[in-house]
């Protein structure tokens, strides 16, 4: 139990009915989960406002309830606290309960379409290789140390989130790495984390369902930038075009890297494998096992934040030497008569062009690439045709099928998809709804030596068909039918 007042610290009050003298068992949003005690909070969300259950939360029990608009009724002996934002106010809230665990610990935020994934995992790696106890909060899992939760968010629910930070720092954490959505940074889940340094990797369109349109999502993005102190850092990729806008207003100390511009990191690609790359980092070299031009910037990201955050130049190298690929993110799969089966997250038309032009600078002579690619439902529609095109573009044979088709057909989003498609590239394509079907179409297909590319989904164990998700793992099935097909 703490008292209501001893939570408020940084919320900016606008009206408050009733005494802040009283006690608080918890705090929530979701008026189901309201009891005795609690302490309410109204949120505007997508679909449903949480004031409409401002009365039916004092009725469960509620002694205070957080809203934008006081109620023309309110209930005798219930608080009612009026803010501007309650998404604001029920992250402040959560910092306070949990003790603002984030004050006490260094964390960095990586934003960016692609690569956040990669980049976060692969620090939270590299300073636990160094003995150094590290958080993770990532869209495929939350390590706290060496204890590993499965994630359901990008950017966890505020309360969520400061529960974990509060963990991290129970278990001796002295640095976080977290993954930052633009969803997380619109809805105010990051407010009240004093961020030690931000990371953007790029933009490409993604999530226009939900931003409308690219400056909407680009300045949902520059937040992370925009909340920065004078004494963290801000580390950019300056190849990208919205590298610069991330900087524009930001207090934070500038630090850029690039493999094409002058940047205070300039990176530069020496030789490129299947098993590795060799790069030069300000002029230092560094082999790794991670592989691709995108992989390159992660690698530049992974260096400046290290770097940033006081970790000396060759021992940073020396650890991005060890590091091995996130799951999912280009991950290889080898299979039989030398078949090299790759499973990437790729579901944007960016980053499904970054990996195809990666594999396309690996084959040799007459290597294939067969690509299996899908898009999900209930998602920005427009880049459903470009992905198709790009697919058909860059590859020698490709499948369409069922990626996480939600609520929608999955045969009108592959319609969607070949949409984009010309009539010569159509003859290259053939459309499955099945993926398990799909995967084992392209593996009786694919020869000796080939190239198969299984992308979209990455490390999800699921697909979720009209709300149900049911088990599907594309590495597991990718690995058990090449050796099926080609026994």
């Amino acid at each position: 139990m703490k008292l209501l007042k001893d939570i408020l610290f940084g919320l900016r009050l606008r009206e408050v009915l009733g005494s802040t003298h009283v006690a608080i068992d918890g705090v929530t949003s979701d008026s189901r989960a309201v009891r005795k005690a609690s302490l309410f909070v109204a949120i505007r969300g997508t679909h449903v406002d949480g004031h409409q259950f401002i009365a039916q939360a004092a009725q469960q029990g509620a002694c205070a309830v957080v809203c934008e608009e006081l109620p023309t009724s309110p209930v005798t002996g219930v608080t009612y606290l009026c803010v501007p934002e309650t998404t604001e106010a029920y992250a402040l809230l959560a910092a306070n309960w949990f003790g603002r665990p984030a004050e006490k610990m260094k964390v960095v935020g990586v934003t960016g379409t692609n690569g956040k994934t990669t980049t976060a995992t692969l620090l939270h790696q590299l300073y636990q290789h160094q003995g150094i106890k590290s958080g993770l909060l990532s869209t495929v899992r939350i390590v706290i140390h060496h204890k590993e939760i499965p994630a359901t968010h990008t950017t966890p629910d505020a309360w969520a989130l400061q529960s974990y930070l509060a963990q991290m720092l129970e278990a001796g954490c002295k640095i976080v790495f977290m993954e930052v959505s633009s969803h997380g940074l619109i809805q105010n889940r990051v407010v009240g984390i004093p961020f030690a340094g931000a990371v953007f990797s790029n933009i490409s369109r993604d999530h226009l369902d939900y931003h409308q349109t690219m400056d909407a999502y680009v300045a949902a993005k520059k937040r992370l930038f925009d909340g920065l102190g004078p004494q963290a850092f801000a580390l950019v990729n300056i190849d990208d075009v919205h590298g610069e806008t991330m900087l524009l207003d930001c207090k934070g100390k500038a630090i850029t890297y690039a493999l094409k511009r002058t940047a205070d990191i300039k990176v530069r690609i020496l030789e490129s494998h299947l098993n590795g790359t060799l790069m030069s980092v300000n002029q230092r070299e560094c082999w790794m096992h991670l592989i691709g031009a995108f992989n390159v910037y992660n690698a530049a990201a992974i260096y400046g934040a290290a770097t940033a955050l006081g970790m000396p130049a060759d021992e940073a190298l020396q650890g991005i030497s060890a590091l091995h690929s996130v799951d999912g993110r280009f991950q290889r799969v080898d299979g039989p008569i030398g078949i090299v089966g790759i499973v990437d997250y790729a579901h944007t038309p960016d980053a499904l062009e970054n990996v195809l032009q990666a594999l396309q600078g690996f084959r040799q002579g007459p290597q294939r690439i067969l690509t299996v690619v899908g898009c999900g439902g209930d998602r920005d529609k427009g880049k459903r045709p470009q992905m198709a095109q790009i697919a058909a573009d860059l590859s020698d044979y490709v499948v369409f099928t069922s990626d996480n088709p939600r609520s929608e057909s999955p045969s009108a989003i592959l319609k969607d998809m070949e949409d984009g498609l010309d009539p010569l590239q159509k003859r290259r394509c053939i459309a499955i709804e099945d993926r398990a079907q799909g995967i084992k179409l392209a593996c009786q297909y694919a020869q000796a030596g080939d190239i198969l590319l299984v992308a979209g989904k990455g490390h999800e164990k699921y697909q979720d068909i009209e709300g149900v998700k049911h088990p599907f793992d594309d590495v597991a099935v990718l690995k058990s039918t090449l050796k099926d097909v080609h026994a």
